[in-house]
């Protein structure tokens, strides 16, 4: 089995600091946060940028380039973007930031209902996402929200818009995406090819429970305050805090934590220059 993944999404689009005070908001908090991240265990971070002013999500080139930057300059990460659209709908805004290079970028390859809005991802829009990243050189993380987006994933194996292996992130727990179950997990494995790698992502209370079923079944967890902001009820967590705490479980279940130059081998990413 290989060694343990673990992703950090430390602020998403939506937490705020009145929810709660320990998410990072501007690009040195985020790059501050990486390095503390690294240091718990962590060996990718997924990004999102976000409006000093007002704690918006933001699509603003700039702000994802010094965020991207600062966390090259001083940490191993594996430096992972998201494509999402909370912070701009277009295309154009989604692709931008990918010419910056990073080595990962999400990749939601179906729409979703959310709870007060629909997070849409058209066909023509993930292809065209798609190929970007290619062009960049970009490992697309498959963000999967129920099984259909699986097989759109592995279409674009069939257009040639996608390398295998491919790397899948489960996203469960969410209001209108699949339940956080431990047979919905298995469900979501039971349909990727053997060869691709995978990574859970529970929401809430969710995040501890699938990662330890993640754990045992040989696939890779996120946590992070985009996700959920609470250590255990009625404790608000910190990001270092939600990092050891996986690093904690695995160890307790007899699971090696990769370091970030382990984590490139175990999802084919190239060695990083120098």
């Amino acid at each position: 089995m290989d060694k343990l993944i673990i992703t950090v999404a430390p602020t998403g689009s939506v937490p705020t600091r009145q929810m709660t005070p320990h998410v990072p908001i501007t690009p040195r908090e985020i790059i501050q946060e990486g390095i503390r991240c690294q240091e718990a265990g962590a060996a990718v971070i997924h990004i999102h940028a976000r409006n000093p002013e007002d704690e918006s999500p933001s699509p603003d080139y700039g702000i994802f380039e010094e965020i991207y930057q600062g966390l090259k300059e001083k940490t191993d990460l594996i430096l992972q973007i998201s494509t999402g659209g909370r912070a701009g709908v277009t295309y154009e805004l989604r692709s931008e930031r990918l010419k910056l290079g990073p080595e990962m970028a999400s990749l939601t390859t179906g729409s979703v209902n959310f709870p007060t809005s629909i997070y849409e991802n058209s066909p023509q829009l993930i292809d065209a996402l798609a190929k970007d990243m290619q062009t960049y050189g970009v490992k697309p993380e498959m963000e999967i929200f129920d099984t259909a987006m699986i097989n759109n994933a592995l279409g674009l194996l069939d257009r040639d818009l996608a390398v295998p292996p491919l790397h899948f992130d489960f996203v469960m727990g969410l209001k209108g995406a699949i339940p956080a179950t431990i047979e919905n997990l298995v469900h979501l494995k039971s349909n990727i090819q053997p060869d691709a790698t995978w990574t859970v992502a529970g929401m809430g209370p969710a995040q501890l429970i699938m990662g330890a079923h993640a754990i045992l079944m040989g696939g890779h967890v996120r946590v992070g305050l985009e996700d959920n902001l609470y250590y255990c009820r009625g404790e608000k967590a910190t990001n270092p805090q939600l990092v050891e705490r996986m690093v904690r479980v695995a160890h307790e279940m007899g699971r090696e934590v990769a370091s970030p130059d382990e984590a490139r081998r175990i999802l084919h990413l190239p060695e990083p220059d120098g």
